[in-house]
This record gives structure tokens, C-alpha cells and sequence, in this order.
């Protein structure tokens, strides 16, 4: 659990700079330039990222269940993902009026995506894990938008067609990842 929590806590702790630390993230895009604070972020961000999957790996060889969810949960929670794939997309897709609506989708879908596992799995690994995002999402969501209120920031209106395409991609990339990669990746299959 000691790897797990390392690793959220730098994957999380570098993606909440902009929360706890805007004058200091400010400094250090002056001081390393853009491209050189864009490398530093997305290298420590792998690091945790790596930290969390193999730390989540070695507390599932020793669960600790706390309750056990319904197998019923497990349909659920992949049905819940569906919109969580769809709100990652929005996030990309310019002119789309999902991002419109919400401003900060990929934040939104986090949550989703968070508390739909959090629903189907009853172990201590997995509260810490999808609690943590959880919270994490929830905060910066908040943060994100009183950024956005204090700016005056307003997104485009967007279009039908982007909306389409936001939909469908979102819908192709869960029904991959649900039917394939899930399994593949995670060695659990959503729907086995």
C-alpha cells in the first residue's frame, strides 16, 4: 500500500499545483519556459503513474476486503464509465457544447469514472485508489471553475456536429477499452 500511496501522492500532488500553488507553478513556467515546465510535469506525472499501477498491483496480491459489492455493481460501474468516456472527449474536442456546459469535462469524467469503481469494488486498495481521484477531480473541478469565474472565462458555444463527434468517439473508445483493453490491461474483464 506504501507504493500506492507514494505514487498518488505524486501524481496527484504534481496535477494540484495549479490548486495549492499558482505563484510557484507561475515561477517555474518563467523560469523553465513552457516546454520545459510542460517535460517537468509530464515526467513526474509518469513517475507517479508508474508508482500507482505497480503499487496498486502489489496491494491486490493482499487485498483487504472491507465489504463485497453485488456482481450486479460491476455492470453498473461500466455503464457509469460510458459518460466518463464521453466527458474525456469533450475535454478534446474544440467546439463542442459538452464543454461548453461544463468547462472542466476531463475533471467531470475523473469523478464518474471514480466513483463508478468505487461503487463495484469493496477492497481497502480500491477506496484508496478511486477515493483519492475522487477527491482529487472534485477539488480541482471547484478550483478550475472559480479560476474560470474570477477570469471571466467563457467557452464556445459549439456545434452539433462537434457533439456528434465527441459522442462517438467517446462511445468507440469505452466500448474498446470496456470489451478489450480493460482486461487486457487491467486483468479484469467488465463484462467476464
Amino acid at each position: 500500500m506504501t507504493v500506492l500511496i507514494l505514487g498518488l501522492l505524486v501524481f496527484l500532488g504534481m496535477h494540484s499545483v495549479r490548486i495549492v500553488a499558482e505563484p510557484w507553478r507561475a515561477a517555474q513556467i518563467a523560469h523553465l519556459g513552457l516546454t520545459g515546465w510542460k517535460g517537468l510535469f509530464a515526467l513526474v506525472s509518469v513517475v507517479g503513474l508508474v508508482l500507482i499501477v505497480w503499487g496498486y498491483g502489489l496491494a491486490r496480491e493482499h487485498p483487504l476486503v472491507l465489504w463485497t459489492p453485488p456482481p450486479w455493481t460491476r455492470h453498473v460501474a461500466a455503464l457509469l464509465t460510458v459518460p466518463a468516456f464521453v466527458l474525456l472527449v469533450a475535454a478534446d474536442v474544440p467546439g463542442n457544447r459538452i464543454k461548453a456546459a461544463v468547462g472542466h469535462p476531463m475533471l467531470l469524467g475523473v469523478q464518474v469514472w471514480a466513483l463508478a469503481h468505487l461503487f463495484a469494488n469493496g477492497t481497502l486498495e480500491a477506496v484508496v485508489l478511486f477515493g483519492a481521484f475522487l477527491l482529487w477531480a472534485l477539488t480541482d473541478f471547484v478550483s478550475a471553475r472559480r479560476r474560470d469565474r474570477a477570469a471571466g472565462t467563457c467557452y464556445p458555444a459549439g456545434t452539433l456536429a462537434r457533439d456528434a463527434l465527441v459522442v462517438v468517439v467517446g462511445l468507440a473508445a469505452w466500448a474498446l477499452f470496456a470489451f478489450l483493453l480493460h482486461g487486457w490491461l487491467i486483468g479484469v474483464p467488465p463484462f467476464g
